[in-house]
Order: C-alpha cells, then sequence, then structure tokens
C-alpha cells in the first residue's frame, strides 16, 4: 500500500500541481483548502505524511499542527510546513507548534518530492525498528517474544510483566504489584521487585518499563 499525503494549502493551483506530481511518484494524495478542513480529512484518512501551509483562513497552520498534535489517533503522523513564511522566528513558531519539518516556499517540485521521498523512507525506517523492539506476551504458552527471539521467563519475572503489559500506558503501584504478584500474605524485601524490574529490564530492552519514582512502574509498548 502507497503511503498517503494530506496537502493543506487555501491555493487550489498549488494542490493541483502537487496532487499531480505526488501521485505520479506513487502517493496517494489527499487536499484540503483550510485547517479546519485539514483536520478533518486527516482524521479521516490516517496520513502518514501532511504537507501544511501557514497562511490560510478559517485556521492557520500553526493552530492546525497545535490541534493535529492534541489528537491521540495522529500522534505518529508526520508534519511539515510548506509555507512562504521561511524566517527563522517563523520556523521556530512551526516547530514549537509540533512541526517535524520546515521547507520554504517556493521549492522546486523534484526537489519537494525528493524531500518527500527520504521523509517517508525515514518514517518506514523509524516504524521497522519500533516493530523490532516489539514485546508481546503468549499468556497461553507463557512466552515472551522480543526482537523476534522467544524468552522463556521465570514465573514471578513472566507475572510481572504480563500485569504490567497488560495495563500499558498506566502507572501500577509498587502496593499493587507486590499484592497482585507476591500476595499479602508473603513478606517480601522492598528491593525485590527492583531486581525483578531489572533483570526484565536486562531481557526485553531498557526502554519498555519506566520507573515512576517512589510510585511504581509503567509499561510502555
Amino acid at each position: 500500500m502507497s503511503h498517503r499525503i494530506l496537502l493543506v494549502d487555501d491555493e487550489v493551483d498549488i494542490l493541483e500541481f502537487l496532487s499531480y506530481n505526488l501521485q505520479r511518484a506513487g502517493y496517494e494524495v489527499h487536499t484540503a483548502q483550510n485547517g479546519v478542513e485539514g483536520l478533518e480529512v486527516a482524521r479521516r484518512v490516517r496520513p502518514h505524511l501532511i504537507l501544511l501551509d501557514r497562511m490560510m483562513p478559517v485556521m492557520d497552520g500553526v493552530e492546525t499542527c497545535r490541534r493535529i498534535r492534541e489528537d491521540e489517533a495522529l500522534k505518529h503522523t508526520h508534519i511539515v510546513f510548506l509555507s512562504a513564511l521561511g524566517g527563522e522566528d517563523d520556523q521556530l513558531s512551526g516547530f514549537d507548534a509540533g512541526a517535524d519539518d520546515y521547507l520554504a516556499k517556493p521549492l522546486p517540485v523534484k526537489l519537494l518530492v525528493s524531500r518527500v521521498q527520504a521523509i517517508l523512507k525515514r518514517i518506514g525506517s523509524s516504524k521497522q525498528e519500533a516493530e523490532a523492539e516489539a514485546v508481546t506476551i503468549d499468556a497461553a504458552r507463557h512466552t515472551v517474544l522480543c526482537r523476534g527471539e522467544e524468552l522463556q521467563l521465570p514465573r514471578k519475572e513472566f507475572a510481572l510483566l504480563e500485569l504490567l503489559y497488560s495495563r500499558a500506558g498506566q502507572l501500577i503501584t509498587r502496593e499493587e504489584i507486590y499484592s497482585r504478584i507476591w500476595g499479602q500474605e508473603v513478606i517480601v524485601g522492598d528491593r525485590t521487585i527492583d531486581v525483578h524490574i531489572r533483570k526484565l529490564r536486562q531481557k526485553i530492552g531498557e526502554g519498555h518499563i519506566q520507573t515512576v519514582k517512589g510510585v511504581g512502574y509503567m509499561f510502555e509498548k
């Protein structure tokens, strides 16, 4: 499936010209003529890349960028400003709004297509790297798959990882972990959880289990 690109610009001739050239390059292209329409289209088609003008009616590009960044469903969308406002302050305000890159008009179409290809290639590489680092749990077989390798974990380590994984993105307190994994009738040392967390990080990587100091832990997929 080709990458989806959303063009947001109030100048119809620019939309038509860029759409034609990006479609020739093999991309699925969608368009919008202002920020409000752009946000609606983005939510509907979930583009991989948005090329966004700054000076538009109804809602300008900077505010549109902010709104996109606030939408959880669009958090992985790459946003690039394509604007005649190319000054340093303009670019800084664009990056402050959440843009990933900033291109100044006018830009030769061949160069623009080349930049788009490079950006989407980089997005693809980042996705592959993230997938390679992903952790999945097979509760029935009591196994963990990480970096293409099947791991057999000791019972307590597996139970701890399964608990954190089942509530990914949520903070789980140390007290709840003790209760759920070791039981209220079992007396364990204060560092028991820390030791198990350290062993899990050694096996699945450092980035998945986040420590909230003095409170508990959180799993990030």
